[in-house]
């Protein structure tokens, strides 16, 4: 495996990032503004991809954006914000040809850093705002979004675990944003937050391709710069968070008229990306619910046939567990004793040497999937902006081949169950 090498540099107001490689055809940008999470300010964030996606100053409808990512040898656009802890990130990515390998053309990547600046920087507006007409209809698409995830009871029971896991800590804001809070969008108020994410937003820019640093660096400095001061160079957004007691394990029963009951369970893990427990965490996370070898698939599903699904993800920036399950309403007690008891084994150790290495084998084969793609690349080494650790792709394998079956044990012990959430039925008529 060729080494990653990431080159950073602090030019305009923001971190460039230069990921030089031989291996593709294309190069991939990805411009990541990170904030604080806040209530106040996340349904315009979640608002803003949909905005920015409908035109620039220079291309003001979605078809001429379009027409010229096609100009590009069909350049791909996605723009879209997620969470990671309490931070709120919103990227922009763009992948083009590499006109190194189009005879004859020598244009490609300008026109594509030029296309960047214009949807950063300049997006279609009018009268000094964003257009009126797409922020109502986006409004509009975004609220559509919100009710979907709440029609999926999967997601709608991931979201209530959390809201009710998480009732006094900044994690429990919806990402999705809410629909009491878009009525109370405007162009300007939204153009206005624009303009403010643009100046205090903690910004990175990714490049990865067949490229030169010195002359990406160049070229990218000429096309983009911003009005920002040091102190965006790497805000501390971790500050305001709540540190929650433990106590004891809470139970939260919602009925609804569904035929499939969802059982989820939140735990405390006490480890983040930031601790040395962070591999050892990744391995138990495999061997306990991460994978179709797992305790919880093998035992809850396969076993005793008490789940449509049985799994675990670990939330690394939050230093959270969640464990998901879709049962049958009536099997609710056996099917949380079964799953509490194959946390106990993990506890004690109840679990091989094969195991252990076996699932290492496979944390490292999807972490190799993941840096076969490039943008899968630029998301792994923003895992140490997000996680402010500096810990390349390379060493996060290294660290999982490391893992020992006392390490597994000594994480698995400091994990605690937080709340249980059950949705059930309320013996009416089924809406799913």
């Amino acid at each position: 495996m060729n080494k990653l090498k990431e080159q950073v540099f602090w030019e305009n107001g923001f971190h460039l990032h230069v990921i030089p490689n031989q291996k593709y055809k294309t190069i991939a940008f990805a411009a990541k503004f990170k904030a604080p999470l806040n209530k106040q300010t996340i349904t315009k964030r979640a608002l803003m991809p949909f905005v920015l996606k409908q035109g620039t100053k220079t291309y003001p409808t979605r078809s001429k954006l379009q027409e010229q990512l096609d100009q590009l040898y069909g350049a791909v656009l996605s723009i879209d914000s997620m969470k990671k802890g309490n931070q709120h990130i919103l990227s922009v990515r763009l992948e083009v040809a590499n006109d190194k390998f189009i005879s004859g053309e020598s244009a490609v990547m300008e026109d594509a850093l030029d296309l960047l600046n214009e949807v950063i920087f300049h997006p279609h507006t009018a009268n000094g705002s964003f257009d009126k007409s797409i922020v109502d209809r986006e409004k509009e698409t975004l609220l559509q979004r919100i009710h979907a995830l709440i029609d999926d009871k999967m997601s709608y029971a991931n979201m209530r675990l959390v809201d009710e896991m998480c009732a006094d800590e900044i994690y429990r804001l919806h990402v999705h944003g809410y629909e009491e809070d878009l009525n109370n969008i405007t162009p300007d108020n939204l153009y206005q937050y624009y303009q403010e994410m643009l100046t205090d937003d903690q910004l990175d820019i990714y490049v990865s391709g067949d490229v030169d640093s010195e002359l990406i660096k160049d070229k990218l400095t000429q096309y983009m710069e911003r009005n920002t001061t040091s102190a965006q160079r790497g805000n501390d957004i971790d500050a305001a968070d709540v540190a929650k007691e433990h106590g004891n394990p809470r139970t939260v029963v919602e009925k609804q008229d569904v035929q499939q009951a969802k059982l989820h369970l939140g735990y405390r893990t006490n480890i983040t990306y930031r601790d040395n427990d962070y591999f050892a965490l990744q391995v138990f996370n495999g061997m306990f619910g991460g994978f179709p070898n797992s305790k919880l698939f093998l035992n809850v599903r396969e076993k005793h046939s008490l789940a449509y699904y049985a799994s675990s993800r670990i939330e690394s920036h939050k230093g959270l567990l969640f464990v998901f399950s879709g049962i049958a309403p009536g099997d609710y007690e056996q099917a949380r004793e079964i799953i509490e008891l194959q946390m106990q084994a993990m506890k004690q150790g109840d679990f091989t040497e094969e195991q252990i290495e076996e699932t290492k084998g496979l944390i490292v084969n999807q972490l190799l999937e993941t840096m076969d793609n490039q943008q899968g690349i630029i998301e792994l080494l923003y895992q140490q902006v997000a996680g402010k650790r500096e810990l390349s792709p390379d060493q996060l394998i290294e660290g999982i081949k490391q893992v020992t079956k006392d390490e597994i044990i000594r994480v698995a012990q400091k994990i605690e169950l937080d709340t249980v959430y059950l949705l059930t039925t309320n013996g009416g008529k089924s809406d799913e």
